[in-house]
């Protein structure tokens, strides 16, 4: 270790906060990954059990907004697909 590791702050930089919160990051990040993994094996499990995933997706996609937004998008999908003569 250098002298610089017991100086609270170098170049005015405090060093031990700036590594906690790196480290928090990585931290985080990993976990991230894993979880990441995880939904993954999720959506293969769906997928084996005979699910759309793409339809899963757009239905938690869905979950996520508000009734009125979800309604509001709904109502111009149907206007466009008349429009389109769908």
């Amino acid at each position: 270790m250098t002298s610089h590791d017991d100086d609270p702050a170098v170049g005015g930089i405090a060093a031990d906060r700036l590594r906690s919160i790196i480290e928090r990051v990585e931290r985080l990040e990993e976990e991230r990954k894993a979880l990441a993994g995880d939904i993954k094996d999720i959506f293969s499990e769906a997928k084996s059990a005979g699910f759309d995933v793409k339809v899963i997706r757009q239905i938690i996609r869905l979950r996520k907004q508000e009734p009125a937004e979800v309604e509001e998008q709904e109502t111009l999908l149907d206007i466009y697909r008349r429009a389109l003569g769908m």
